[in-house]
């Protein structure tokens, strides 16, 4: 996953939401987001076997996943980033955790009180609380300022968008933002993407989630059409 949108408002009635866009090679074999692990919910990676997102929905806890930037881990013992998120939505955080066999990362655990974020370059790994407001992950990590062209043009439309009541109030808003707020693909601005690499590889946005925390529970809506608002999926609740 690419880039991760973090709404919190310990005040409002939903007091976290969450967009996820994850960003891939096209080829990389995926499955929908369901139950595939007893008690969580998420998408599943084909090739490694783990997620980019993952919802504890007993515990209303969601983890999300975003590569970083750093050392690589070395080839003979890496570990796939894809159980980071199962293992956070489970436990509610990365406490004990060896990195060593990671390559770099961003792993943002959401719950109704709020948010934290691990990083690890390589070489460090630290945590810090996402405070109210609303915030945007990328590679580059937790992006406050100006210099990601992204994070500029988008994270004021995220902030000034509309909260919804409950969790089955209108999204309409949100929704349209997460699926690109209609910038071509190739805007240095866009946050869906897509990629044609000189060997014939293409990368590019594959999936989009939008998610809401409450008292109520979690809801979790899910497209694999990053570019139409209108083609969400309920996952949660059934």
């Amino acid at each position: 996953m690419c880039t991760v949108v973090v709404s919190v408002d310990p005040g409002a009635e939903v007091p976290l939401i969450m967009v996820g866009v994850r960003d891939e090679f096209v080829e990389r074999p995926w499955s929908p987001p369901a139950p595939h692990w007893p008690g969580l919910f998420g998408g599943r990676d084909l090739l490694a076997g783990g997620t980019w997102l993952a919802v504890h929905p007993g515990s209303g806890r969601i983890a999300a996943l975003v590569n970083g930037q750093g050392l690589l881990a070395p080839q003979e013992s890496r570990i796939s980033r894809g159980e980071l998120p199962l293992r956070a939505a489970a436990e509610g955080g990365l406490t004990g955790l060896d990195p060593t066999g990671y390559d770099p990362f961003h792993l943002v655990l959401a719950e109704r009180a709020g948010a934290r974020i691990w990083h690890w370059d390589g070489t460090a790994l630290w945590d810090e609380e996402l405070p109210r407001g609303t915030h945007m992950i990328v590679n580059s990590g937790w992006e406050r300022g100006e210099e990601n062209e992204r994070v500029a043009f988008f994270r004021p439309l995220f902030a000034k968008a509309g909260r919804p009541e409950t969790l089955d109030g209108p999204w309409r808003e949100w929704r349209e933002l997460a699926t690109g707020a209609g910038l071509p693909r190739d805007d240095p601005r866009a946050m869906v993407i897509r990629h044609e690499l000189p060997d014939g590889r293409v990368f590019g946005s594959l999936s989009v989630s939008l998610l809401g925390l409450s008292a109520e529970g979690v809801r979790y809506d899910f497209t694999g059409d990053p570019r139409d608002p209108e083609a969400f999926h309920r996952v949660l609740p059934e």
